[in-house]
């Protein structure tokens, strides 16, 4: 196998440190792409980009906190021009499926005339252990909005299978593809299979989006990421094809998915949903 220089943006997060980590399998060449990295990027410091691109041919673009918050387009345009100066030949763009605003992004890259696919996901898996539906899961009390409506939440493992896929075989260039699980469950289908699992009991109780606004609000979250919750429990999960269920997975992978059951009973495992765990 060909051996090309890879920058792995947000090559810490949940997809891109299993990307990173499974290129390194293959004896690929790649370069972490974070603040704490060397070379460092940061979104929010141009100057680093250059130093990070330097002699990259494929990149993996994770944007935080998502695509869809204001100034992100700005970011994927300036990134795109510099790597179009810098001569990288080809962006696999993880973005996020149902979210309009992300789709704008995506046409940035698309409209690049750079090798491209794009990789739409649908909610993760591992929101419920890497992220902010751990903690009231472990203080056994989980108060969401959107209770009932039913998500195909998806494996990161699988998203960044895909993703490796699409950045080492040109039969994916062009490519859309939205990734989902293989069933659905809504948040309080979902917080009974893990109590199940996890042999807990853990209340779950719906709320209106206001209240959820006002207890984020409450607790001191940060602006910028209650406009994010607030836009992707009302655009997102109120957006019909949330729920719809694909194959792109198993086109990809000639696999299926992992489900969310398959995910519950591995993650339990490993004690993260047990009552009063401190998050790391």
């Amino acid at each position: 196998m060909k051996k090309d220089n890879f920058l792995i943006i947000g090559g810490t997060g949940k997809t891109g440190r299993k990307v990173a980590d499974s290129l390194k399998l293959l004896n690929q060449n790649v370069r972490i792409g974070s603040r704490s990295s060397e070379p460092a990027f940061d979104w929010n410091n141009e100057e680093t980009w250059k130093d990070a691109l330097e002699g990259v041919d494929k990149m993996y673009i994770t944007y935080q906190p998502d695509l869809a918050v204001p100034g992100a387009k700005q970011s994927i345009e300036s990134l795109i021009d510099l790597a179009k100066k810098q001569h990288l030949k080809k962006v696999v763009l993880l973005s996020g499926k149902g979210e309009r605003e992300a789709e704008l992004c995506e046409e940035v890259v698309m409209r690049s005339g750079l090798d491209y696919t794009i990789v739409r996901a649908s909610w993760f898996s591992q929101n419920f252990s890497e992220s902010f539906f751990l903690e009231p899961i472990q203080q056994g009390v989980v108060a969401l909005p959107q209770a009932d409506v039913q998500v195909p939440y998806v494996d990161t493992g699988d998203i960044a299978d895909v993703v490796v896929e699409a950045l080492l075989h040109e039969q994916h260039n062009g490519q859309v593809y939205q990734l989902t699980g293989p069933t659905t469950f809504s948040f309080k289908e979902a917080i009974a299979e893990i109590a199940k699992a996890a042999d807990r009991d853990i209340v779950f109780a719906p709320i209106s989006i206001e209240e959820y606004v006002a207890a984020m609000k409450e607790h001191g979250v940060p602006a910028d990421f209650v406009w994010l919750i607030e836009y992707l429990f009302t655009e997102v999960l109120g957006n019909p094809m949330v729920s719809e269920i694909t194959n792109d997975i198993e086109k990809v992978l000639k696999r299926k998915p992992k489900s969310f059951t398959q995910y519950v009973n591995e993650t339990v495992k490993t004690g993260v949903w047990k009552s009063g765990i401190p998050i790391a």
